[in-house]
């Protein structure tokens, strides 16, 4: 970050800057605020129409609709880098200042071809909040302000077309024991939440995901959102994901319990190729009341593999209507995505990657 920013966020906001040393959180020992599950999972319930007790294979129905139009039409992922780029003075306590690089991008398949459908960036500041003093000021408009006073007082931003997009703030309550730093990678990571379920959202509201169109979302479901206030609020956000499946490549098998509280991640471990594990239902505690149904299936051969969850994808799926919620997302519905997922898979990883 160009120290002129610096020297104007310190002015506006009656700070002393100390020009720290800069540097990016990824690929540092950091706290995860990203979707992998983190969270214990205990398999109480099945999720599905006409559970099973045993592994089903895919395959079969997965060649028989090879050559149909495939489930899915959009693919969603997202990306942040994170960094420390200073830390600010107020009332002689010192408090870190992080900025963040968001990408949110959606591919689409026309015509047997992978095609740009949508991207979103965002360039954020964050700002303790003691940065703004003004007490009476309860909707941002000071880091709004602050925000055009940075864009239009650095030439470097304005000759490389470069804008930041927001300035928030992050909680410094001393009665929160959360680091600070953590709280600002907090508000990042929230922005970014926030901007996949906005191009969620305009998706479905210009009729694009249907039953016909499903999105395939690279990650978890299971967001953190702290706007949604009562029921109606979270039966309209899962309605914008009803047609919308994610798919985590990354997750903790431990945190998968049976009905008895013991781990039962050798299930998953133990799954052949192109096999699925029953399905099962999970209520989320980041987003409570949230209901998802949730499924493990292996889409790459043990032998090829480093361990023993290596080629095996956990696929999540929210339950948005009372019927599902009460007994399970439709058993043909399960087998139609996991058959579209298995013919999805890609024998190789573009590029150069170990894998």
């Amino acid at each position: 970050m160009d120290n002129s920013i610096m020297d104007v966020i310190a002015h506006e906001t009656n700070g002393l800057s100390y020009k720290s040393y800069k540097y990016s959180f990824d690929g540092i020992d950091v706290p995860s605020f990203d979707y992998n599950d983190h969270k214990e999972i205990t398999w109480k319930k099945y999720g599905e129409t006409k559970p099973s007790t045993e592994y089903e294979n895919m395959k079969p129905f997965a060649d028989k609709i090879f050559r149909e139009k495939p489930l899915f039409t959009y693919f969603l992922d997202g990306s942040r880098r994170i960094y420390k780029v200073d830390d600010i003075a107020y009332k002689n306590q010192v408090y870190p200042i992080i900025a963040g690089q968001i990408g949110i991008s959606c591919c689409m398949r026309k015509d047997e071809r992978m095609k740009p459908f949508d991207f979103k960036r965002r360039l954020a500041i964050v700002l303790p909040a003691i940065a703004n003093q003004k007490d009476w000021d309860k909707n941002n408009n000071f880091f709004n302000n602050l925000k055009k006073k940075v864009n239009e007082n650095n030439k470097k931003l304005q000759s490389n077309h470069i804008e930041f997009t927001d300035i928030l703030p992050y909680s410094t309550r001393k009665d929160e024991i959360e680091k600070l730093e953590n709280k600002g990678i907090a508000v990042v990571q929230s922005l970014m939440i926030d901007s996949e379920i906005e191009m969620v959202s305009k998706m479905v509201a210009e009729h694009k995901i249907n039953l016909n169109n499903y999105l395939l979302k690279d990650g978890s479901l299971e967001y953190k959102v702290d706007k949604l206030k009562n029921a109606r609020d979270k039966r309209r956000f899962a309605g914008y994901f009803s047609y919308v499946v994610g798919v985590s490549k990354s997750f903790n098998p431990e945190n998968c319990k049976d009905k008895n509280g013991k781990s039962n991640s050798n299930i998953i471990a133990n799954l052949p190729l192109y096999h699925r594990t029953p399905v099962n239902m999970y209520t989320s505690e980041r987003l409570e009341g949230m209901t998802y149904a949730i499924w493990y299936i292996r889409i790459r051969a043990g032998k090829y593999t480093t361990n023993a969850f290596d080629g095996i994808l956990k696929v999540e799926k929210i339950l948005s209507t009372d019927e599902e919620i009460k007994n399970g997302l439709d058993t043909e519905e399960v087998n139609l995505i996991t058959a579209n997922i298995i013919n999805e898979r890609n024998p190789v990883c573009y590029g150069s990657d170990a894998r």
